[in-house]
């Protein structure tokens, strides 16, 4: 990340490749994160999403621009929250919640395919990846792209407000307890960031289990687990 390139803790080229995965999750995988809650809405019955420009995978709908200069500076971010009316769904906290789901369900398929391309290449270019710098530094390219879709996932996952995480919380609470806890979305929010920024949220061996689970999975179509 460029705060740990500027700081001396990075060469150059590992930061190049985070820097580089960072842009491909700005550019790419958020945009198709917030592209799966659209369309989970849409399918559940909120045709307004079509009128709101959301429905796309055009990264210039949906990149919020702190939120994506926070990936690379520091590795978490935001793009633009989906806006989606819960009228329209059969039953509204049911629907916000697997509607919620779809975005960190996405980062977890896009990192499934980044350990796919991992996995496939120890397994046909072996020599190329462990004794070649240009192939060291794809290595390093990929993981931490497969690393930067579960912690995304992850921290979408904290049930705190504003977050995914707490709409599918919702799903179980009674309805007084939820609009109490959107009246203070803003704050949560700010706690939130406030967590992530001094790292206290006990988040790291869940994430590490995550992407060893990746690795293991996506190695097992060609036979290294």
């Amino acid at each position: 990340m460029l705060i740990s390139l500027l700081s001396g803790h990075l060469d150059f080229m590992t930061a190049l490749m985070q820097i580089l995965a960072s842009l491909v999750v700005i550019f790419l995988i958020m945009p198709f994160h917030e592209w799966a809650h659209a369309f989970t809405a849409y399918k559940l019955g909120d045709t307004s999403i079509k009128s709101r420009g959301r429905l796309t995978l055009n990264p210039l709908d949906h990149i919020d621009p702190i939120g994506a200069l926070l990936i690379i500076l520091v590795g978490f971010g935001w793009a633009k929250p989906v806006p989606v009316d819960d009228r329209y769904f059969k039953n509204p906290k049911v629907g916000m919640g697997i509607t919620a789901l779809a975005g960190p369900l996405a980062n977890f398929i896009a990192a499934l395919a980044g350990g796919l391309i991992l996995n496939a290449l120890f397994k046909f270019s072996y020599t190329f990846i462990t004794a070649n710098v240009i192939g060291s530094y794809i290595y390093l390219f990929f993981s931490y792209y497969i690393v930067l879709n579960i912690c995304l996932a992850v921290f979408n996952l904290v049930p705190i407000p504003p977050l995914d995480g707490s709409k599918i919380l919702f799903m179980f609470l009674p309805d007084k307890w939820v609009y109490n806890l959107y009246k203070y979305e803003n704050v949560f929010f700010g706690i939130v960031i406030i967590l992530v920024w001094f790292n206290i949220l006990p988040l790291g061996h869940i994430e590490n289990a995550l992407c060893n689970f990746v690795l293991w999975l996506t190695g097992l179509p060609f036979g290294l687990f």
